[in-house]
């Protein structure tokens, strides 16, 4: 076994890496970026690197930067992770060169399947099956029409050495051939350097189900079951779980098999994932054989028990496979959901900025460990794998993602209890995130009953993107309580001596509170009163008792309004109060009357920018007389536009960015003389 190796990733996968290798002794290095140098992989690992700039280009892409890392700590191998060069040839090469172990295949399996076409051809020769296609050398236009036809319609064109949803079209008629391969070619070229497609027959409603394997250097190969992957957005996996519902034993077993002789048609070494297209009859195809762990890896940990990187790293070092096939077992049920930092309702445009506030469900980081490995009554029923914290940025370098939320059930319908409480648990303050559209499908009828194909979102758009009623007036009446508390009355508001702002003599008293739904952005006003000790709350003319305390955990809050009763937690971010409750979360600013009155006697008006990005229009320059809602700067970000319009009528004074400027979340952007 190893005494130390470098992994060559960061995140979420590197913190999962080191900690297997926490748990056997072995010393682990990380390497980190510009925008990484705070990162918790780097202080997860006991020793780290610097690599490069920010982005990928400048750092975790850059072959000799990390074979000289590994050089100069000593590290005996590299372990990849997943994205990044972990499929790429030329940098298991160049370890291999170095005298460093790549902890993955073969340099010639990574070449072998990292051509469509090639892979397709070897496993058709290995008599895996495969979708009625085209995966010939003869690229012409006109050929490639005719076997588009012979297929029939519909078809999907396919980028050769694509990936990630790229370069790929669905053709519904000939006629529509053409213009479809014209398109495809250029976005494979853009983004592969390589324009050759293949054809396959375009199946209707498919699921994604995919078989882990894992082969060592004495001749052993075995599946470690199936998984499940076919809910996606931008044909990128959203839910995955293990094993695949509905399957038979025979076909479970047969697409094992078939796994397993994809492996060695490769003579395959290490972790893979041979990836089939299924029809909703049963019939599967191979599709691709990934290279590496998968990122859905936990689901087959928590129905096996087994610690699949443990399995990489035993491999790597010579050894052989920890069991055999009919040693391995599965143990109940497993889903995993990935928390993105992204906007669901914009199209999942990513989402960046500072985790101000995180808090995941209760779980581990790890569940599989030394007392709990080949006991899978033992594992935790929660895993969380993150690699961030609370403080962190999600910056537009990386992928956006926040955390994998893991369960572990007897059965399915525990499994799928489980996730829907924990994603309720789930709390994040900050850039948006998919955690309600995650809720959304877990809780869907199509998911529940495992109704699976990749349309799925597609299908059920309208159901999963409808507007969902809240517990608005539960959340209201704890942010209310949470407001007060801080600006001066008790937790209980019942002693005029603990709230010397709100006390008056011989009498009441009555304060309005302006608030603004972050959501809807409706703006609406609310009337706190007290009467000796009774209080009450009013909103839109409905008036009722109120009351408020505050719980035993940080942020904790319980309140009334009326025969409603709610506890919650309340994340106050400047005016803006976060309020997690119900399994719901809802936001509101306050409007802090008395500031703005502040402001206007001043004449100053700060106008400031909603989100980090850049300006591409100043509208106005100093000493422009403008009136209410006049467009005064244009900001770009994540391909939207944003127009900044006056919130009173004013003079602008000063003008502090430029066109072309790179403008931070909440950067004032120009001063103006309120009239």
């Amino acid at each position: 076994m190893f005494n130390k190796i470098l992994i060559a990733n960061r995140g979420e996968i590197a913190c999962r890496v080191a900690a297997t290798c926490k748990r056997l002794g072995i010393a682990s290095v990380a390497v980190y970026s510009d925008a990484d140098a705070d990162a918790k992989h780097v202080s997860a690992c006991d020793e780290a690197v610097h690599i490069g700039g920010a982005s990928a280009a400048e750092s975790y892409l850059r072959i000799e930067r990390i074979i000289e890392a590994a050089r100069a700590t000593g590290a005996q191998a590299v372990h990849p992770g997943y994205g990044f060069l972990s499929e790429n040839e030329d940098f298991a090469h160049a370890c291999e060169a170095a005298g460093i172990v790549f902890i993955g295949p073969p340099v010639e399996a990574i070449a072998a399947m990292g051509s469509k076409a090639a892979a397709k051809a070897l496993m058709h020769a290995a008599a895996v099956p495969l979708v009625p296609g085209y995966h010939g050398d003869d690229q012409s236009p006109e050929l490639l029409h005719r076997e588009a036809d012979s297929i029939g319609y519909p078809v999907l064109l396919k980028a050769s050495a694509g990936g990630g949803g790229k370069g790929m079209r669905v053709v519904e008629r000939s006629e529509d051939f053409v213009a479809a391969l014209a398109s495809c070619k250029r976005e494979a070229a853009s983004s592969f350097g390589n324009d050759r497609v293949l054809i396959e027959k375009y199946l209707t409603r498919p699921r994604h189900v995919e078989v882990q394997v894992f082969a060592d250097r004495h001749g052993g190969a075995v599946y470690l079951f199936d998984r499940d992957c076919s809910v996606q957005r931008r044909h990128q996996k959203v839910l995955e779980e293990a094993p695949a519902p509905g399957l038979s034993a025979e076909i479970k077993r047969e697409m094992g098999e078939a796994a397993v002789a994809a492996a060695r048609a490769v003579s395959y070494v290490g972790a893979g994932t041979v990836e089939f297209i299924m029809t909703a009859t049963g019939e599967f195809y191979f599709m691709e054989m990934n290279t590496r762990l998968q990122v859905e890896h936990p689901v087959t940990e928590m129905v096996t028990g087994q610690d699949l990187v443990e399995w990489q790293l035993r491999v790597a070092a010579g050894e052989p496979l920890p069991l055999t096939q009919d040693q391995l077992k599965i143990d109940g049920h497993a889903i995993e959901a990935r928390i993105y930092a992204e906007h669901p309702a914009r199209g999942f445009l990513p989402s960046t900025g500072t985790l101000k506030h995180l808090r995941m469900p209760e779980g581990v980081e790890f569940a599989i460990d030394a007392a709990g490995l080949g006991e899978p009554g033992r594992k935790a029923p929660v895993r969380i794998d993150s690699g961030v914290r609370e403080g962190d940025t999600i910056t537009p370098f990386y992928d956006p993602m926040i955390a994998k939320l893991i369960v572990h059930g007897a059965t399915r319908e525990e499994a799928l209890a489980r996730m829907s409480r924990a994603l309720h648990a789930c709390e994040v303050v900050g850039p948006h995130t998919n955690v309600e559209f995650l809720q959304r499908i877990v809780e869907s009828e199509p998911f529940a009953s495992g109704d699976l194909d990749t349309g799925l979102i597609e299908r059920h758009h309208e159901a999963l993107f409808a507007p969902v009623k809240k517990p608005f007036k539960e959340a209201l009446a704890l942010a209310c309580g949470a407001l007060l508390t801080r600006e001066g009355g008790t937790a209980h508001g019942a002693s005029p001596w603990d709230a010397l702002s709100h006390w008056r003599l011989n009498g009441g008293y009555a304060q309005t509170l302006g608030w603004r739904s972050v959501e809807d952005d409706n703006a609406f006003m609310v009337t706190f009163a007290r009467d000796g000790g009774t209080q009450t709350l009013e909103h839109d003319g409905l008036r009722e008792g109120f009351t408020w305390s505050s719980g035993s955990g940080l942020h904790e809050y319980r309140a009334t309004i009326g025969d409603a009763r709610a506890t919650g937690r309340v994340f106050i971010d400047g005016d803006t109060f976060h309020v997690f409750c119900l399994g719901h979360a809802l936001a509101f600013e306050w409007q802090n009357l008395l500031a703005h009155a502040a402001d206007a006697e001043h004449g100053e008006g700060r106008l400031t920018a909603p989100m980090p990005g850049k300006v591409i229009a100043v509208l106005v320059e100093p000493g422009t007389v403008v009136e209410k809602g006049t467009p005064l700067i244009v900001m770009e970000a994540m391909k939207m536009e944003h127009t900044i319009g006056a919130p009173a009528a004013g003079v602008v004074s000063e003008v502090l960015y430029a066109v072309g400027d790179q403008v931070a979340d909440g950067a004032q952007l120009l001063v103006l003389d309120v009239q």
